[in-house]
């Protein structure tokens, strides 16, 4: 993405007052005051409800996929709070950005739809059935089909030509990064797989899960101490990796794995292993902490994040708390870091005019001087995850779940897609066993897009 300050962000910059966010993590009232202020923060930057605006858009330099991950924070701001002040500019968004086929692919979004930023909005949409967030009108899509449908699409897209399996990051052959098949494309199919599994008790969302979960280990994106890279060529098979860590990946993978954990209670042995895979997961996202502080290890060092990788840490805080509610043993694990991460998030909360403007760096004990909307949607979901044991759990349809679903969804009207049907082989796997243990900014022309 391409930086851009408007004059409204530049304004945020006239440092002055020093307010910060007051949070107390032990007050229920306070958490939930601090959430709202940082709220109300990063709802500012948005204006897609406005006469003449799109609903579901940010401005210029945000991408599509961080509109949808920023309604997917909303969303759980009211789980986690009560407070339905943004609600109806989250499901007006919602279901204007659904497209044509009610899959999450506007035509408008082509030239630079991935995998990735589809389900950004198909998560979102999974939250809301979970959370039982207020349904649509009966005669707009619902919250579960919604997101069978980001998943069907997704299912048919399952690439055996090339490195045993897998999505491509991108769609469209014509987008930049075609040839690449990262974590997140692939992380987050399986995070959606597992948790319409959860919800639907349906069987083969939980194998599209395992197999999923399976080909990341095998071709490496995984590796044997479950740190997660961020993607290879597949012009050359994947047999090399991109060695980035991102906080978001570790993060997609963590929930879907307690939520596997979660459903495979009755089989002991099985449970065992998702328990190692989910404890296994956190012990490599210890990369992301200083100091029991997250931070994003790849860039904010030298502070050269771009606007995306300025919203990664949201995602591994919320799903961090998340997987909390399916494995309940993963509540003690991360708790503590969360808890510091959250007071220092609140401390970072406490500049622009507004001095409560929230900075990107959360280990400088203030305000960095930067802005935005990741740096705010950050320092929500880390704070109003303070809740989650206030939180009721995910509902099920067994549980009390109120979104209706449709299994065929974005399929054109076909049946929805079985498991693939090829296995991972030795020769797959074989390209794990060479990759490289250095950080490889090129790979046949190289993954600069994602760091440029």
């Amino acid at each position: 993405m391409r930086l851009h300050t408007t004059a409204a962000a530049a304004l945020l910059a006239t440092a002055g007052i020093t307010n910060a966010v007051e949070l107390n993590i032990d007050d229920e009232e306070s958490v939930k005051q601090a959430a709202k202020t940082i709220a109300y923060g990063m709802v500012k930057y948005y204006s897609g409800n406005e006469s003449g605006q799109v609903p579901g858009l940010l401005p210029q330099p945000y991408y599509w996929w961080e509109a949808g991950a920023m309604f997917g924070a909303l969303i759980d701001y009211w789980y986690y709070t009560g407070d339905e002040t943004w609600n109806d500019i989250t499901s007006q968004a919602m279901l204007f950005q659904t497209g044509p086929e009610a899959n999450y692919m506007p035509p408008n979004q082509t030239k630079s739809l991935g995998n990735d930023d589809q389900a950004f909005w198909g998560m979102a949409a999974m939250s809301a059935a979970e959370q039982k967030f207020p349904n649509p009108p009966d005669d707009q899509p619902q919250w579960l089909a919604l997101a069978q449908a980001v998943f069907n699409s997704q299912a048919l897209r399952w690439n055996n030509e090339t490195c045993g399996g897998g999505l491509k990051w991108q769609i469209f052959t014509f987008n930049n990064g075609y040839n690449y098949k990262n974590s997140i494309s692939n992380g987050a199919f399986f995070n959606l797989a597992a948790r319409l599994g959860f919800y639907t008790k349906n069987e083969t969302y939980l194998e599209w899960a395992d197999t999923m979960f399976e080909w990341t280990r095998a071709i490496g994106l995984m590796d044997q101490n479950y740190l997660v890279y961020d993607g290879s060529d597949d012009n050359i098979n994947c047999t090399n990796l991109n060695h980035y860590q991102w906080s978001y990946n570790a993060g997609v993978y963590l929930l879907g794995a307690a939520v596997m954990w979660n459903v495979t209670e009755d089989n002991p042995t099985r449970q065992a292993e998702w328990e190692t895979h989910v404890r296994g997961i956190i012990k490599g996202a210890s990369v992301f902490f200083k100091d029991s502080i997250m931070y994003e290890v790849a860039c904010e060092p030298q502070m050269n994040c771009n606007t995306d990788q300025q919203s990664f840490k949201a995602y591994l805080s919320r799903w961090m708390a998340a997987s909390t509610k399916f494995a309940p043993f993963v509540y003690d694990l991360v708790t503590p870091n969360l808890q510091a991460s959250a007071q220092a998030a609140a401390q970072s909360c406490s500049g622009g005019d507004d001095g409560v403007t929230c900075g990107t760096r959360w280990t400088t004990g203030g305000w960095d001087n930067t802005w935005g909307v990741g740096q705010q949607m950050n320092a929500l979901e880390v704070v109003q995850g303070m809740l989650i044991q206030k939180a009721s759990g995910p509902v099920s349809n067994e549980t009390g779940g109120i979104s209706r679903g449709d299994p065929s969804a974005g399929t054109g009207g076909d049946s929805a897609p079985g498991t693939p049907t090829s296995q991972i082989t030795t020769g797959d796997k074989a390209g794990a066993g060479i990759l490289t243990a250095v950080i490889l900014i090129g790979l046949l022309g190289g993954a600069w897009w994602m760091i440029a």
